[in-house]
This record gives C-alpha cells, sequence and structure tokens, in this order.
C-alpha cells in the first residue's frame, strides 16, 4: 500500500512509499508532456498535508446535478436567487474559483470524481449511461469508496448513482424483486440507497443496498419541459417532487450516526438537483422569483443547508470536511432578449441574461467544451473553519478528489489509485500556497477534448461538442486556443498567433490520451 503525495504540475508526480518517495512519472506522462508541464506549469511539489488530529475527520462530499457556476451567489453576485447554504459555505471555507469537472455530462463525471480516473479510459467515450446501463467501475478499480473503507471509514453513500446498476431481466424484463447483481456495495460503500441515473431516466425506483425498496411499479408517463420525464416503470413508492426530500432524509440518517460510531465516517450525497424534472418541492414554489428553476435551484441550496445544520446539530461539523459542487454547468441557455425567457414561458430552458445568468459569464452550457459546461462551483468547508474566507483562483479538477483527501488525510491506497487524480492538499492547508495543476483534460458530451495549461485552454476540434452551435466534431481541424486571463468569454480564438502553444499542448494531450 502506498499513500498520495501532492502530484505536481510542476515535475514528476510521486508517490510515498514505506521506501520514500518513489518517482511513478511513466504511470501518468511521457516525457515530452512532462517537459511540456516543466516548461509552462512550474515547480516541484511539496509534501503530503498531514490530517490534524489522532481522529481522522469526517468527509462530506456533496454533488449537485446541473447547477451552474452562476447559480450560486458567491460566485455570482448579481443573482437574485437567495443561496444561503452557499453563502455560508463560502463565508466559513474556502471558494475555489477555477474549478473543473473531467466532463460537461453527468456519468463521465462521476466516474472521475469517483475513481480519480478519465471516464473516456473507459468503454464509455462520449454520452452517459441511461437508467437501465451497465456496470461502468471494473471490479478492481479503487474507487472513493474502497479507499475511504480500506482505511477504518465507515463509508456511505446517497443518492444518484449513474454509473450502472446491475438490475435483473433489464429494460425488456425489469425485476425488482430480484437483488441488483452490482451496486455500490461492490465498489468500497458499505451502504447505499441510491436511484439508478438522472431523474429523468427510468427505472424510477430506489435501491437499498442492492435491494429495490418495492417491486410493484406503475408507468410513469412522458412529461414536457419543466417536469420533464420519459416514460416507464415507476416504483410505487418514488415520487418524483419528493425525491431530493427523501434522500437528503437518508444522508441525514447516516449523519446522525457519525458522533457514536467509533469509526469516522465518509459520507458521498449525489444529488438529483437542479438537473430535469425542475420539480421544486411545493414549499419553494414561488420563492425565487425566477420560475420553476430558481425554486429548484433554491431547495437545493436549503438541501446543503439542512446537511450542514445536521453536522453542526450531532456536534461534528468542526470535525469534518464538507465539499460542496456540481457535476456540470446548468442546462439553462441564455437567451437573447425579445424572445420569450423561462420567465415568461416556464416550458423554456433559458434566461435572459439580465433576468438570471445560470454559468455566469462562462460561454456555453452543459455539454459543452466551453468554459460553461466545466467550470462549477466548489466549496470546501475545513475542520473548526480553517482558512475561512479565502479563494483559490488556481486550476483544480473534480477528478483530483481522490488524490487531494488521500494526500490531506494520510490515506493508505494502491499504486494504480487514481491514476489522473492530482493532489491539491497544499491549497486546502494554505489557500496561497504556490501551486499549478498539470494539464487538466475535461471534455464535452460529444467526445469533444479540451486541454487546460495556465492560462491557456486548448479545444482539440472545431466546435463546442455539445449543445451550442456550431458543435463541430472531435480532432477537427482548426484547432482552438484561448487565453481565459485576457479573454473568459473564449471569445477570441488565437491559435495561428500562436502556433507552438498549440503545438505542444496538442502533444501534451496526446500523452496524456495514450497513457493506460
Amino acid at each position: 500500500m502506498t499513500s498520495f503525495m501532492a502530484k505536481s504540475a510542476y515535475s514528476q508526480p510521486c508517490l510515498r512509499s514505506k521506501d520514500g518517495l518513489r518517482r511513478v512519472a511513466q504511470l501518468r506522462m511521457g516525457p515530452m508532456a512532462l517537459a511540456f508541464c516543466a516548461v509552462w506549469l512550474g515547480p516541484l511539489c511539496g509534501g503530503a498535508v498531514q490530517a490534524q488530529s489522532n481522529q481522522r475527520p469526517h468527509v462530506v462530499l456533496i454533488l449537485a446535478d446541473d447547477l451552474g457556476y452562476g447559480d450560486v451567489q458567491p460566485l455570482n453576485p448579481d443573482s437574485t436567487i437567495q443561496t444561503p447554504a452557499f453563502n455560508r459555505l463560502a463565508a466559513e471555507g474556502i471558494t475555489f474559483t477555477d474549478a473543473h469537472t473531467p466532463s460537461a455530462v453527468c456519468t463521465p463525471t462521476r466516474y472521475g470524481l469517483v475513481t480519480g480516473q478519465y471516464c473516456w479510459r473507459t468503454r464509455l467515450k462520449r454520452g452517459v449511461l441511461d437508467g437501465y446501463g451497465s456496470p461502468l467501475i471494473d471490479a478492481d478499480r479503487a474507487t472513493l469508496g474502497s479507499v475511504f473503507s480500506d482505511n477504518g471509514y465507515r463509508t456511505a453513500i446517497v443518492g444518484k448513482w449513474h454509473l450502472g446498476l446491475g438490475l435483473v431481466g433489464g429494460k425488456a424484463n425489469l425485476d425488482l424483486a430480484k437483488p441488483l447483481t452490482e451496486f455500490p456495495g461492490m465498489n468500497g460503500f458499505e451502504s447505499s440507497f441510491v436511484i439508478p441515473a438522472s431523474l429523468d431516466f427510468p427505472p424510477y425506483a430506489y435501491f437499498r443496498d442492492g435491494k429495490a425498496t418495492t417491486s410493484e411499479t406503475v408507468d410513469q408517463s412522458a412529461v414536457g419541459f419543466p417536469a420533464y420525464t420519459r416514460q416507464g416503470p415507476r416504483a410505487v413508492d418514488f415520487e418524483l417532487r419528493g425525491c431530493l426530500d427523501r434522500l437528503t432524509d437518508e444522508a441525514v440518517t447516516v449523519i446522525s450516526g457519525m458522533k457514536e460510531s467509533d469509526r469516522p465516517t465518509m459520507l458521498y450525497f449525489p444529488l438529483t438537483a437542479p438537473h430535469k424534472p425542475v420539480l421544486p418541492a411545493k414549499r419553494f414554489v414561488g420563492t425565487s422569483n425566477r420560475g420553476d428553476y430558481g425554486d429548484f435551484v433554491r431547495q437545493v441550496d436549503a438541501t446543503i443547508g439542512r446537511v450542514v445544520d445536521a453536522l453542526e446539530s450531532e456536534g461534528v461539523l468542526d470535525q469534518t470536511i464538507v465539499i460542496v459542487t456540481s457535476d456540470n454547468g446548468s442546462f439553462m441557455y441564455r437567451i437573447d432578449e425579445g424572445q420569450p425567457d423561462h420567465l415568461d414561458d416556464e416550458s423554456v430552458q433559458g434566461f435572459h441574461a439580465a433576468s438570471h445568468r445560470s454559468n455566469a459569464n462562462w460561454r456555453g452550457t452543459k455539454a459543452d467544451v466551453w468554459e460553461g459546461g466545466h467550470r462549477v462551483p466548489f466549496f470546501v468547508r475545513m475542520p473548526e473553519k480553517m482558512n475561512a474566507g479565502q479563494k483559490v483562483n488556481q486550476v483544480v479538477g473534480l477528478v483530483d478528489v481522490m488524490a487531494t483527501l488521500a494526500d490531506h488525510l494520510n490515506l493508505s491506497t494502491t499504486d494504480d489509485a487514481g491514476p489522473d487524480s492530482v493532489s491539491f492538499a497544499k491549497l486546502l492547508a494554505d489557500p496561497n500556497a504556490d501551486y499549478r495543476r498539470s494539464p487538466l483534460v475535461c471534455h464535452s458530451v460529444a467526445g469533444m477534448f479540451a486541454l487546460r495549461a495556465g492560462k491557456w485552454k486548448m479545444v482539440a476540434g472545431n466546435g463546442s461538442g455539445g449543445r451550442e452551435k456550431p458543435k463541430g466534431k472531435p480532432f477537427e481541424t482548426p484547432y482552438m486556443l484561448f487565453d481565459l486571463e485576457a479573454d473568459p468569454g473564449e471569445t477570441n480564438n488565437i491559435a495561428d498567433a500562436h502556433p507552438q502553444i498549440v503545438q505542444r499542448m496538442t502533444l501534451a494531450l496526446e500523452k496524456i490520451r495514450n497513457q493506460n
């Protein structure tokens, strides 16, 4: 067993073993990519940040579903949607302003977060799984669940799995009376209460520790936006509008056992909202003055607030690392003035910029390779409010969560755990620390690659790879290059002016893609 060190952006990644530091660059990057990192990105890696008490802290990781960068007030002060829980996280924790999902859609981001490996290394090269998708995580792949469980943690998942379940009978002959053949319990999570996929994908059912809570179903009809659902079986105990509250009840139950347990707890809580169907609980309807979508964002915020309040009431908040982020940007478009938006017609999936900017000023939406597709809210509340109110403007990725937590908590891991995960633990200890990540890959729904290296972003294709036109095609030239410091809106393609940078970044991307 080994434990992660801070795999620096500027040198060879390294792991610490019983025999001391051991270079494992060949597991992560080829020499040309490493040379690129050294030239463009910075200094050597720092040491691991140790847990600050004999008892390791609890960890609660909350993943919102399709929550945009501009949906939360700490990142979009112009927003009129009240987000008191996010405001509290910003005041008591660390706000990361340049955090990115490995993909601009659900399944591949969740895979990268849970395994520390880019999803495009698996069979899923584009798109997402549906509710009947077969399990995506290999049996021997390390996960957050297995890493924490192997290190003495009580591990639990509550919420949207979307990484494939072993449903008996599949779509044609679904049999909910039979236990799942594969479920999160086989990926290191000791307890699990999950739904298969997004809340618009059948089958609509709850599964506790590999068994459906009921096998009795009714037919759910297809419904248009905002209450968007697909036709399929729905368990009789599954109520779409009440799903988020039901999951939150389960998460709070896990929290209620933290104080009395003889082991620290790691809770992974992937939410179902504000992803479609946009069905806020009745008590939130009309509370945002920004339509059903705004009301749903209010419920997401309240859900996070309820979790934080539960930790506080149990007396464990200041012994807990709380991470709150999103799996990709919002699906809400920016609608041109003069056309109806969501406030004029609830069936419209978008806002005028003057009404609300779900993805702030970033270009594009969910599914796109543009910043709006993968730059997301990311907040970390440390025990005892360490570094409260601080901001980090350095690039980090959700794929880095495994390495970061293992590094910070000094967790033992196998050599092949989190092969694409890079620790930013030093930023948790000191948000002003000198840190530059090695090139980070972001991916669109259609398989368009982007590479981020410092201020530079290269798109290896000729379009969004998602929803915004032109969609383009992966690896179709001309490639695009943006200086995000000078041009955060990605309006000016400067590839022609910097051919050497494009060449170096193209080479670095190919080296990363060709790693096993």
